[in-house]
Parts: structure tokens; C-alpha cells; sequence
């Protein structure tokens, strides 16, 4: 995988498409994807937009393969009985709001368990719309946020996010802990007003 990885580098913003979709549909990919991009981006800038428009596209194809596998999943564990009144609630929390934790994951560049969380909004029977959205947002801020960061700091964006690998963390929390505040305020919200 790691022979492939390299040949796949190589080949530019064609190697970066292929990369991303194997890589975000489950495939393990040798190496660190973001780190790839940003030398790529430090070593060919003229390319660097176009290798974060690949990368994001094929997240997007990516992402949505192992969500749509997920779902067609889900359907067939259905068959086999009722699902308990735990795992029902297990569901509601994460129809409300488990797009977050589709949200975070996608963006951060650190490593992070997307894949379990792709798995678990098609398992779970999230829309496939609101899916698709909440990880494009992400990955084009994530993937055009490093392509810039390969153009205006050169070789040294790897060595920036590795250096920072506490603060991205502990922002991704925050942030976390942010959206899940606003969505509990907005249900809230919510029900107050079909209360009325």
C-alpha cells in the first residue's frame, strides 16, 4: 500500500482524487493524507488549488460510499427484529445531533475516527442529504485551508500542524462542545414553541 501511495503522490491531483477516495471509503492508506497535500502543494503551487479540489471531491465520493454501504446495511440488520428502546434513543440523540460528530472529524486534520462516525450516520439512518453537506463544508475548509497553508509557509506547514497537534485538538473539542451547545439551545428553542 505504501509503493501505491507513493506512485499515487506522483501522479499529482489525479493521484490525490484516487487517494482521497480510497481513504475516506475505508480503504487504509499509507502515510498521512494531509501531509501529502501540503507538499504537494509546497512542491508544485501551481497545482496546489487543483489538488484541493480533487481531495475534496474525492472525500466526497469517498464519504459517500462507505455511508450509502452503511446504510444498505442498516436495512438488512433492521430485518432481523425491533430494535431496542436503547437503541432507538441511541438513534434520536444522533439524528439531532450526530452530524456534529461527522462535522469535527472531517474538518480536523488530525487523526480522528470519521470512519466510524460515516458509518454510524448511515447505520443510524441519518439524511443523506444533510450528510453530504456536512462534509463537504468541512472538507473543503480542511483541504483548501491546507493547500493554503503549502503556499504561504512552504515546508514548514507540516511541521506547523505537527507542532500544534494540542491546540487543533483542543479546538476541535471546543468547537464540539460548541455546536452541541447551539443544537441543544435550538431544540429547546424548538419544543418551547410547539409547547405554545
Amino acid at each position: 500500500m505504501h509503493q501505491l501511495t507513493e506512485i499515487l503522490v506522483a501522479w499529482g491531483p489525479a493521484g490525490i482524487l484516487l487517494l482521497s477516495i480510497l481513504d475516506s471509503s475505508g480503504v487504509p492508506v499509507a502515510g498521512v493524507f494531509d501531509a501529502m497535500l501540503i507538499l504537494i502543494s509546497v512542491k508544485n503551487p501551481s497545482v496546489a488549488w487543483l489538488c484541493a479540489t480533487m481531495a475534496v471531491v474525492g472525500s466526497m465520493v469517498g464519504s459517500t460510499l462507505l455511508f450509502t454501504a452503511a446504510q444498505s446495511g442498516s436495512g438488512r440488520f433492521q430485518k432481523g427484529g425491533e430494535l431496542s428502546a436503547r437503541t432507538m434513543r441511541y438513534r434520536r440523540w444522533f439524528r439531532r445531533y450526530g452530524m456534529v460528530t461527522v462535522f469535527v472529524p472531517a474538518l480536523m486534520p488530525i487523526p480522528m475516527p470519521l470512519k466510524l462516525t460515516v458509518i454510524s450516520a448511515g447505520v443510524l439512518g441519518a439524511k443523506k442529504r444533510q450528510f453530504i453537506t456536512v462534509v463537504l463544508v468541512a472538507r473543503v475548509i480542511r483541504y483548501f485551508g491546507e493547500a493554503w497553508l503549502g503556499l504561504h509557509f512552504g515546508k514548514e506547514s507540516v511541521h506547523f500542524l505537527t507542532s500544534h497537534v494540542l491546540q487543533l485538538g483542543m479546538g476541535a473539542i471546543g468547537l464540539a462542545v460548541l455546536l452541541f451547545a447551539y443544537l441543544y439551545w435550538r431544540g429547546a428553542a424548538h419544543e418551547g414553541v410547539e409547547a405554545t
